[in-house]
């Protein structure tokens, strides 16, 4: 009865042949060719070819070229990157939930949750809009776009008109649940910094948080002046 070593390779818990290739080159101390991984893997060099193409795409692999041992073009040669994987798995639920923590055991929390907000908030407004003066409707459309972005989904407003802007959804939900005054304090200075950022004539003095399931509400207000917002 034949064996097939390729699905043995590809079995449960068994890298495949694009990891076994990536770990060769990390292993080797030197750059190392296609016909080389080919033959120490007992494949054809195409196929090698292919998943190299593939990790180079991915920044996983680097091109080099190596020393030529006469006349015509240096061989080119591959190595591993060394960084760590741009698209590997992350975790930024539990680094939030842990600064997040952190600030919700300060006896100023809120506060200053809203700052880093207001901080924060100029550096998501667009440059283009940055320091000159907003209309009212053009600064609370571009807040609710801005919002929209972030994953907020708050419903359409009439800008001239509008004195609160509904929200149906919260990206950072779970962390609201555990730390709402933190996350919300910081979701509160984020629309007042980047309305700030905009030089509006409008702010936002109150987020009342799930008034229903689904629904939060920022309350719009005339902006405070010059020195005002701390």
């Amino acid at each position: 009865m034949r064996t097939d070593t390729a699905a043995q390779q590809r079995g449960v818990g068994t890298p495949g042949r694009r990891d076994v290739i990536l770990a060769l080159l990390r292993a080797s101390v030197e750059p190392r060719s296609i016909s080389s991984i080919a033959d120490e893997l007992g494949v054809h060099p195409n196929t090698v070819r292919f998943h190299i193409d593939a990790l180079l795409r991915a920044g996983r692999v680097e091109q080099v070229l190596g020393d030529s041992a006469g006349r015509g073009r240096p061989p080119t040669l591959f190595r591993a990157s060394r960084r760590m994987n741009p698209t590997g798995p992350t975790n930024y639920q539990l680094l939030a939930g842990v600064l997040t923590g952190y600030v919700s055991r300060e006896p100023d929390a809120a506060d200053i949750a809203a700052q880093l907000g207001r901080s924060t908030g100029p550096a998501l407004v667009a440059a283009d809009t940055q320091g000159r003066a907003a209309t009212r409707t053009r600064a609370v459309a571009d807040l609710v776009e801005l919002l929209a972005e972030l994953g907020f989904e708050p419903e359409p407003v009439d800008g001239r008109r509008a004195r609160e802007i509904r929200l149906r959804h919260c990206p950072f939900q779970s962390l609201a649940e555990q730390h709402g005054e933190v996350t919300c304090s910081l979701h509160l200075g984020l629309m007042q910094g980047a309305l700030n950022a905009m030089r509006a004539p409008v702010s936002v003095d109150r987020l009342d948080a799930f008034v229903e399931p689904d629904l939060c509400v920022a309350h719009l207000v005339s902006a405070p002046r010059a020195g005002e917002l701390s």
